[in-house]
């Protein structure tokens, strides 16, 4: 085979949105492309899309005229698959079905020569399944890209039971080739980023599902909280419930309905209403005119005159809440029976049970998630009897320099503290398995998902040990097996060890 420095002959077949956005990748690579699909014609206008976007990067001078023109020279498309014997990978983009898959690469393997790699660009398949059906499953890999391909800068390298390694590390060298990072990843449910990905989804609906919060309240701590780019029930609609759904049951099922994937049960009801999301209309939020119809925020009571307020002297930013507090006008007392209200910090813990632990009277409790820092969005926890006058005392007090805040209902761990333990401990559980090296999979999730880190080096940045207690107050109060956190982070918190810090070699 080529190196990588060398142009190579890569056929494409299925000329759908991913199989275009693949040929456009490599053809701007230098790479001779031929595309091919079943459909007549449509081939021909794969070929005439991808020259229209390479004819725009040249109005916006990212491209030469010369360029251009010399990478419409080396795209082809081909009307029969006999057309692509001579390419040296052959990359299949078709329907998402295993016995079309199979068919294909049966096809493929009689025409291409013996070196010639076979990928998939399969997004929940096995690509072992696939590979099975080819007398060379050996060279037989998945090269999983994302949408729009020329702009996610990622693609999974799947290695199958059977594939080789040089057809791996081959996959590896023509990816980069292209300016995009190549992860490798085991053939595993979801590969390694929807994988990854599962903790965001599956514990926001969770949150809805225990009546802690709404849809757009779990979206906007999310956002404005962590920096996540949009938040789960945003992602949904963006990507479709009827969807999305699919990929949830299937990662649940192929994992032997694994706990920590377990989708909710409010899913179902609204694919059955046809609530999809912006493609619907309607969705966790309406849209019109392709605008998300946000609920109106709550507004912010008047903060009572003479307002007492004591600080549990424990919690992680008791100084700052005290700052905030005294700066709004409200005296702050080192007393709790004296005071109006009682602001508390825990880590893990409902509101309820932490008023009950420290001895407190639990209708004057509210908690302050100590997760993010308080410049961010704040978020309130009430307890199971806070007084609603105790509730709108401490949204005035916490919003009275102009800070959003989202007061919430009891939970152990808040949004921000549960959505963030199951991602890292999902991502541990990964590192656990070896389903991807440590630096592939934080690179895979800050590409491939857009969160400002890597899940594990920001388990590390908000406290790995803070997160483990968070998963072990989860399992204690609920007993569901979802929250066991994993040995990974386990053995690192024990040892003070960073979580992206790889095994030992034996």
């Amino acid at each position: 085979m080529a190196t990588s420095s060398n142009t190579t002959t890569i056929g494409v077949v299925g000329a759908g949105t991913m199989g275009r956005g693949i040929a456009q990748l490599f053809l701007q690579a230098g790479h001779m492309v031929r595309c091919h699909d079943a459909q007549p014609g449509a081939a021909a206008k794969a070929v005439e899309y991808v020259d229209g976007m390479l004819a725009r990067a040249v109005e916006k001078g990212r491209m030469t005229t010369a360029d251009h023109q010399a990478a419409r020279g080396r795209l082809q498309a081909c009307n029969a698959l006999e057309e692509l014997a001579g390419c040296t990978l052959v990359i299949e983009a078709i329907v998402e079905d295993l016995e079309a898959k199979r068919n294909l690469f049966r096809q493929l393997e009689a025409l291409v020569a013996d070196d010639a790699i076979l990928a998939s660009n399969t997004s929940s398949l096995t690509v072992a399944e696939i590979a099975a059906a080819c007398a060379r499953p050996g060279r037989v890999a998945g090269l999983h890209f994302f949408n729009p391909v020329p702009l996610m800068k990622v693609a999974e390298v799947i290695a199958a039971v059977r594939t080789a390694p040089a057809v791996v590390q081959r996959l590896c060298a023509l990816t980069e080739s292209a300016g995009h990072r190549a992860v490798v990843t085991a053939d595993q449910p979801g590969f390694l980023i929807n994988h990854a990905g599962r903790g965001l989804y599956t514990e926001g609906l969770r949150i809805v599902e225990d009546q802690v919060a709404s849809p757009a309240d779990v979206d906007d701590v999310l956002r404005e909280a962590l920096g996540f780019r949009m938040g789960p029930f945003e992602l949904l609609d963006l990507t479709g419930l009827d969807v999305s759904a699919r990929v949830m049951a299937s990662i649940y099922e192929q994992f032997q309905q694994e706990p920590r994937f377990r989708p909710s049960s409010l899913v179902p009801p609204r694919v059955a209403a046809g609530l999809f999301g912006r493609k619907s209309g309607e969705g966790w939020y309406r849209y019109a005119d392709g605008q998300q119809q946000r609920p109106a925020a709550r507004p912010v009571p008047a903060l009572p005159t003479g307002l007492a307020v004591w600080v549990d002297p424990q919690s992680s930013g008791a100084d700052g809440l005290r700052a905030l507090a005294e700066a709004a006008g409200a005296r702050t007392l080192s007393q709790a029976a004296e005071a109006d209200l009682l602001l508390l910090q825990p880590w893990g813990e409902d509101a309820t049970s932490a008023a009950l632990r420290l001895g407190l009277d639990a209708a004057r409790c509210v908690a302050v998630d100590p997760l993010p820092p308080l410049a961010l969005r704040r978020t309130l926890m009430l307890t199971a009897v806070t007084a609603p006058a105790v509730r709108d005392a401490a949204h005035a007090l916490l919003a009275a320099d102009g800070t959003a805040v989202t007061v919430i209902n009891d939970s152990p761990g808040f949004i921000a503290q549960r959505v963030m333990a199951t991602i890292v401990n999902i991502a541990a559980n990964i590192a656990q398995r070896g389903i991807a090296s440590v630096a592939d999979l934080e690179d895979a999730v800050r590409l491939g998902l857009g969160y400002p880190r890597g899940p594990l080096g920001w388990g590390d940045h908000l406290g790995a040990a803070r997160l483990l207690q968070v998963l072990r107050a989860q399992l204690a109060a609920t007993g569901d097996p979802r929250y066991r956190p994993s040995a990974w982070l386990q053995r690192r918190v024990a040892l003070g060890l960073p979580l992206t810090t790889p095994e030992a070699q034996r």
